[in-house]
């Protein structure tokens, strides 16, 4: 019997699936766990489905950067099928305020005495860092080197027009609002420009971002027309944006520095990868330096999840002087590598290009001569000829049997008997009986005594 039968029949739900707040239909925790995993898992295969062999280039490329949507679409179309009543998206009926008793606008002091708005410049400070801050690391995570932008950035710009806007969102009692950073970054991925592979296995060549402005208005603009599709929005089940959510926050991990030392806790020296800080830095103190940066960040997720919320501003600040104190235990070299504005995949391109060229100058070195204070003098042909044959460049298969006879100790005893007639015989008697032998063997030896 379905929970409407039982209710049109006057009926009273007994058991353990019931509660105080009314009966509660099964499997839809079971159904809701599904909807979640599958929403993860789909969107990363989707994701990378641009390096996979199926499809043309083009058709995978629109399969990889609309991937998220593709998911949503899916599982909400799934979950229509099922018909499991799984949590929705709650979304107002009417565009207007929340509440009753207040309108479009609100005093920003309401019943509070005068001297309140006065108080409030301490905490207004608090909030100040933290949205400087919070806007400020988007921007500079988004102008970086490796992105290659052409245009310039315009720091001061966003502040005024962030700022602007939160004075009109605390008139109005609207939520407060700066550039997100998973959006911003998943944003600026969707937009690169890379090389066509020609050659089978070819990894593309990253060119760059393709820099305008119609992306970022389609995305605000149908962000504002979002509140006249309520009657689409209420079929998205509250798992699926969670899924969502928890793709979007790992793939955001992928590359950063953190995270990657994080999982050397687990790996054995012999199967870490070939990163930068580890060629220069102990792994017991690059440990050192994650715990470090762990610890801190416990403590910041403990304090913005407390009461004491509203000094979170200041953890973050110290967080200043919490980087001074580590150059009492890291030398400045280490830290250079550890914590360093330039990127991993740069500093260790640099550190192989100097390595090449340490390794051709040593080869250099050793290419040249022991004695390098030896002057050369030009010298008479036959000599010139002599130096020749002990040229390394020359090939030694080429030999200049004239010199090498001049080296010979029976040429040297011709020479030294040409006046003993009978020294001279025996001397050529026991050449020739030299040049007989070597005659009979590859090449030609020439034996001193």
């Amino acid at each position: 019997m379905s929970v409407q039968e039982c209710l049109g029949l006057n009926g009273q739900f007994v058991g353990t699936s019931c509660g105080h707040h009314g009966p509660y239909t099964p499997d839809v925790l079971f159904w809701s766990t599904i909807l979640f995993f599958s929403t993860v898992f789909m969107s990363a295969f989707l994701k990378e489905f641009k390096t996979s062999t199926y499809f043309p280039t083009k058709v995978r490329s629109m399969i990889s950067d609309f991937a998220v949507f593709i998911t949503i679409l899916t599982m909400v179309i799934l979950d229509y099928v099922v018909g499991v009543p799984s949590q929705k998206l709650q979304v107002p009926s009417k565009f207007q305020p929340t509440r009753d008793d207040r309108g479009w606008f609100i005093n920003p002091i309401g019943p509070n005495p005068w001297w309140t708005a006065l108080v409030a410049a301490i905490p207004a400070l608090l909030c100040t860092i933290l949205i400087f801050m919070d806007q400020q690391i988007t921007a500079v995570i988004i102008n970086r080197k490796e992105h290659k932008l052409l245009k310039g950035c315009g720091y001061h710009l966003d502040l005024l027009m962030v700022g602007m806007m939160l004075a009109v969102c605390s008139l109005m009692g609207l939520p407060w609002f700066v550039a997100a950073t998973v959006l911003s970054i998943t944003h600026v991925n969707s937009l690169k420009l890379e090389s066509e592979s020609s050659a089978p296995g070819e990894q593309p060549r990253f060119l760059g971002i393709r820099e305008q402005r119609l992306t970022g208005l389609m995305i605000f603009l149908l962000m504002g027309c979002s509140v006249f599709m309520t009657g689409a929005l209420q079929f998205i089940p509250m798992p699926v944006l969670y899924g969502v959510f928890l793709y979007m926050g790992a793939s955001s991990l992928k590359g950063i520095q953190f995270f990657d030392r994080l999982k050397l806790f687990g790996m054995p020296p012999k199967h870490q990868p070939d990163f930068i800080y580890l060629r220069h830095v102990p792994l017991r103190k690059v440990h050192l330096f994650t715990v470090t940066q762990l610890t801190c960040l416990v403590l910041l997720w403990v304090i913005k999840t407390s009461p004491a919320a509203i000094v979170f501003p200041m953890m973050v600040l110290a967080l200043v002087f919490v980087r001074k104190l580590l150059d009492l235990g890291f030398s400045k070299r280490e830290l250079s590598y550890l914590d360093d504005l330039m990127p991993e995949w740069k500093k260790k391109n640099l550190d192989d290009a100097t390595k090449i060229k340490e390794e051709e100058s040593e080869i250099m070195i050793e290419s040249k001569p022991e004695d390098s204070t030896t002057v050369q003098i030009p010298m008479e042909p036959c000599k010139t000829q002599l130096q020749k044959a002990h040229d390394p460049r020359c090939d030694p298969s080429d030999i200049n049997i004239s010199d090498e006879m001049s080296k010979t100790t029976v040429w040297k005893a011709l020479n030294s008997h040409h006046k003993d007639p009978q020294g001279c015989k025996k001397a050529r008697r026991s050449s020739l009986l030299l040049l007989c032998a070597s005659s009979k063997i590859e090449g030609i030896a020439f034996i001193d005594e």
